[in-house]
């Protein structure tokens, strides 16, 4: 039984994955990529850095990727003291990994669908909200397992310690919030969106990227109203040292903002981005995920270090 599990779960991923290989090439995006064996990561729905661990991930339809960082300067405030040369399937877990991010130093949320070989009988297949201190070695279900698929994931630390966490339940299309750290959940309002972003400043202040351009609630994700002036953004984040925002627009222009209000053109990615996360340090490093695979830069795409690269 295990084995056609095995051999579905196989076929599975590697349907949704598209016949996607990605490679190693820890250089900069004008030189000559170096190449390493391939490993088949599929589509990248979330990225992240873990300062606590140096370790930064790729969340994606075949399970959670550590990612090669040490050929990055020192600057980048994550490098891995193991020494990764080639991309880590975390686990070996086939894990599709939709909703992600890193909550805190050291804690790991999640959502999606799981290893066909570790939960064949959740019906529906739906997480619910997941969470790891490990690393994304182990998975804990922390509420609303087999009932929801949070197709992404952003959360802020309250002043009780406790984490606001927002999440964006694709099959209903509303936005769901919580202020225990995931145990319990309101429902907000219902909205078709493709990313969230949490206010590190305002924790009942949540940001969400449109068809009708960008949005903001102020009451915990009940309602949204259109934010004047910003560019039609695809992916938003907000940094959790300064508040800057970053965005992304469906052309690959990259924005950034001190106040939401007034919005300067930076650089570019390479086609339409999947995944944008911010990492920080002593300069303001992003990673992008794109046409190219997944890239670190620290001026907003003007110049980019290739962690890894599509093949083909």
């Amino acid at each position: 039984m295990i084995d056609q599990l095995r051999i579905r779960r196989a076929a599975v991923y590697l349907a949704l994955a598209g016949g996607l290989a990605m490679v190693l090439a820890a250089c900069t995006a004008d030189a000559n990529p170096i190449e390493s064996p391939a490993a088949t990561v599929g589509h990248v729905h979330g990225l992240g850095a873990d300062p606590s661990t140096g370790q930064t991930y790729a969340a994606t339809h075949t399970g959670v990727w550590l990612l090669p960082t040490t050929d990055l300067p020192s600057t980048y405030p994550a490098v891995d003291s193991v020494d990764v040369q080639a991309p880590v399937q975390i686990a070996e877990r086939w894990q599709d990994t939709m909703g992600f991010t890193v909550a805190r130093p050291g804690l790991l949320l999640g959502s999606g669908h799981p290893d066909l070989v570790e939960q064949p009988d959740l019906d529906p297949p739906n997480l619910g909200l997941i969470s790891s201190t490990d690393g994304a070695m182990t998975w804990e279900s922390v509420s609303l397992r087999g009932e929801v698929d949070f197709h992404d994931l952003d959360a802020v630390e309250l002043p009780d310690g406790q984490l606001r966490i927002y999440g964006y339940d694709a099959t209903a299309a509303t936005v769901k919030a919580s202020s225990d750290s995931g145990a319990t959940w309101s429902e907000g309002a219902a909205l078709e969106l493709r990313d969230l972003a949490t206010d590190p400043a305002a924790p009942d202040r949540v940001y969400a990227t449109t068809a009708r351009g960008l949005m903001v609630s102020n009451d915990r994700g009940e309602s949204f109203l259109p934010v004047p002036n910003a560019p039609a953004l695809y992916l938003l984040t907000l940094t959790h040292d300064t508040g800057q925002f970053i965005g992304v627009d469906a052309e690959g222009t990259v924005w950034t903002s001190d106040d939401g209000a007034t919005w300067s053109e930076r650089g570019q990615t390479a086609g339409v981005p999947e995944a944008l996360a911010y990492v920080g340090g002593d300069a303001p490093w992003i990673l992008i995920a794109d046409e190219r695979g997944v890239v670190a830069t620290d001026d907003y795409g003007a110049t980019a270090t290739i962690l890894l690269t599509m093949q083909g």
